[in-house]
């Protein structure tokens, strides 16, 4: 059976995301708004997984 908790790919998802986004924020190339979306994308993602892994533990 599947042992992945409800909510645990979406925070690690949310995290690399993230890094990624913080990542991009020191490359000239890239617009800083389009980074800071970024940055807020991974961070939603890793809150919304985190409200799934308290409402679904065991």
């Amino acid at each position: 059976m599947n042992n992945v908790r409800e909510g645990v790919i979406p925070t690690v998802l949310g995290t690399a995301v993230t890094a990624a986004g913080y990542a991009l924020r020191n490359n000239h190339r890239i617009n800083q708004d389009i980074s800071n979306g970024i940055v807020g994308f991974g961070l939603a993602h890793v809150v919304l997984g985190a409200i799934d892994l308290y409402e679904h533990r065991r």
